[in-house]
């Protein structure tokens, strides 16, 4: 027991040892050194998870430690602790190790900024709130990494800070991530009211052996929690900060958006999935959120032109399959696609940091194009992704989204039909996404294509790694015979009885949902190969297309009715009542001075008029008192 909490400790703190190399040492190590050390604190955690994995199957009931009690208010009690279980190993083993190949691909594509050093710095403290977050074994523990991975999104986000625009998105990820925790917390206020207790184990005792659950009130906090879960996984409303983080570095964007936090919302619906079980009217809300989340985000990267933003509302699009799954209780499906889609969206974004690494810095796949003979490294790593990303047959992402699809047809088919719409676009603007950058003829400028190179190999062994997972990822739950399902049945208990029969409809709703996946493949190269369509100019983007293009005009109606409203009161409140404030406060500062100024005049020197006073002030004295007898 003793070694496993040794274990457990280096697997959590080395990456927060990697974080204070940095900070404090990392400008005299040197740039490459700072981020082989950041690389290896985060590798360490890996090899001390994959330690855990092979273990964690003998143990049903987890490994569970308590550092230290931590509250202990009347019958009200929280510890400091940390819980290894199968959900708790499954996360940790995709953010850690990913987390180490973007580390990795992180050394050559920071190698040319002054910061490096504080860049790895901030990577490491992410990965260590993000596996506090994840192994925490309560809501207050999970609640300390929730706020550490929103800090860390913002530092890498704006980690550019010369730059307003990476300043004015790092704030707005901030912000809105702050409206969701709001949420968060009133849920968890409400949970330790109803149950005096925030520890999983407990509160999961707690609710199967209670027969007088406030179910009111256990609606009102599931819903507070979807809330909190809205703003870190990016659903609607909360869902815009999201493709304004692209303004980080590109493996920001990977880590964020592929392995890091936006399964954080994910995790803790999965976590407190006994929960929401008893709280059908918010599962539906969730289902509901889903879908249409899906939905927009996937029509809005339709559209796009800068090859971030489109990876960007993409994922935006998956989280709302997955928040489909757990709508509808299918808890262990978005588990699976949460995995399949770290292995392909992490190749994906990274692939894009490639061709951005290649550009100089361009990111609109108009001015791209013909990369494919110059990059092949990279072209077949992300044609791999958006294979399995759009569906098609034995890559990972059909077996995952395909599971998401049959259990809302099962459940809900007008959801089902969102979601297959989703899916078909999903293909589209993937494919779309390829053929401008890696086909025809390159569009940029010739100094561009004087440079064209494919990447160092330290960025092309992650992508190869993230490919080859991307591929054969879908088999650890194939249909009929999921091998994830079994390991997660300590979690999810249902699935010990669950039916998985295979018939002639789910054949048939699979074999749908792959002839969707090649029209959209279909349609984008007809229209970008075939008739060799290149997006027109902003300037010239017209009707429906503008509205896409413009994302709804959704953040001009939050500015409209949130912030501009804000502005105004905070400006009346400094420039009105702050200015009359002020004036108030000095005008009792002037009439004080006056008083002294006054008062000193009395002040001559004169002994005898002391005297005197002295007289006259006893005088008035023995006056006072004879009179009040």
């Amino acid at each position: 027991m003793e070694m496993n909490t040794n274990i457990v400790l280096v697997l959590v703190l080395a990456p927060f040892l990697g974080f204070l190399i940095n900070v404090f040492l990392g400008k005299s190590l040197g740039k490459t050194l700072s981020g082989v050390i950041g690389t290896l604190s985060v590798l360490i955690s890996f090899v001390a998870t994959v330690y855990f994995f092979g273990g964690i199957a003998a143990q049903p009931e987890g490994i569970k430690i308590s550092l230290f009690d931590w509250i202990q208010i009347s019958n009200f009690s929280v510890d400091f602790g940390f819980q290894l279980d199968q959900l708790s190993v499954l996360w940790l083993l995709f953010v850690t190790g990913i987390g180490t190949l973007i580390h990795m691909y992180s050394i050559s594509y920071m190698h040319d900024d002054a910061n490096m050093h504080k860049f790895f710095a901030y990577l490491n403290l992410f990965i260590f709130f993000m596996i506090v977050l994840v192994v925490g074994s309560n809501l207050l523990v999970l609640f300390i990494g929730w706020e550490g991975v929103g800090l860390c999104s913002y530092l890498l986000i704006g980690f550019w800070y010369k730059n307003q625009e990476y300043n004015d998105a790092a704030k707005k990820a901030f912000i809105m991530n702050r409206i969701g925790d709001l949420g968060l917390l009133v849920g968890i206020f409400i949970i330790g009211n109803l149950f005096s207790t925030l520890d999983y184990a407990s509160l999961k005792t707690a609710i199967s052996s209670a027969t007088d659950i406030d179910m009111y009130m256990l609606s009102i906090a599931a819903f507070a929690l979807f809330i909190g879960a809205c703003g870190k996984s990016a659903q609607i409303p909360l869902y815009t900060w999201l493709p304004d983080a692209m303004a980080g570095p590109t493996p920001v964007s990977a880590l964020i958006h592929a392995a890091t936090m936006v399964t954080a919302g994910i995790f803790m619906i999965t976590r407190l999935n006994f929960i929401f079980d008893l709280t059908p009217y918010v599962q539906t809300i969730i289902a509901i959120i889903g879908a249409v989340t899906a939905l927009v985000a996937a029509t809005i990267g339709l559209i796009q032109n800068d090859i971030k933003k489109v990876l960007a509302y993409s994922t935006v699009s998956q989280l709302g399959l997955m928040f489909l799954a757990l709508g509808l209780g299918a808890y262990e499906v978005a588990v699976f696609h949460v995995i399949t889609h770290a292995f392909f969206k992490a190749c994906l974004f990274l692939g894009s940091g490639s061709v951005i690494h290649a550009l100089h810095g361009e990111q609109d796949m108009r001015n791209m194009g013909g990369l494919k003979k110059v990059m092949p490294i990279t072209f077949a790593t992300m044609l791999i992704a958006s294979l399995a990303i759009s569906g098609v047959p034995l890559f990972s992402g059909f077996f995952s989204k395909d599971e998401i699809l049959l259990v809302a047809f099962h459940q809900n088919i007008p959801l089902w039909v969102v979601g297959s719409i989703a899916s078909i676009m999903t293909a589209f603007y993937m494919f779309r996404l390829m053929f401008l950058t890696f086909f025809k003829e390159f569009r940029g400028t010739a100094e561009q294509k004087s440079h064209l190179h494919e990447s160092s190999s330290l960025m092309t062994i992650p992508l190869i790694v993230l490919a080859i997972l991307a591929t054969v990822g879908g088999l650890i739950s194939l249909p009929g015979n999921s091998w994830l399902n079994g390991y997660l049945i300590p979690i999810l208990p249902k699935l010990a009885t669950a039916e998985h029969h295979f018939g002639t409809t789910e054949y048939t709703l699979m074999a749908i949902a792959v002839v969707g996946a090649l029209i959209g493949i279909g349609l984008a190269y007809s229209k970008y190969i075939k008739q060799n369509s290149v997006p027109v100019a902003d300037a010239e983007i017209t009707g429906f297309a503008k509205v896409l293009y413009n994302k709804y005009y959704v953040d001009e109606f939050y500015d409209a009715l949130f912030v501009k409203p804000i502005n105004f009161l905070s400006q009346f409140f400094r420039d009105t009542v702050e200015t009359g404030l002020s004036s108030l406060v000095y005008g009792f500062g002037k009439v004080t001075n006056e008083l002294s100024y006054q008062g000193k005049k009395i002040q001559t020197g004169s002994i005898g008029l002391y005297l005197f006073v002295f007289v006259l002030g006893l005088c008035a004295i023995i006056s006072y008192l004879f009179l009040a007898q």
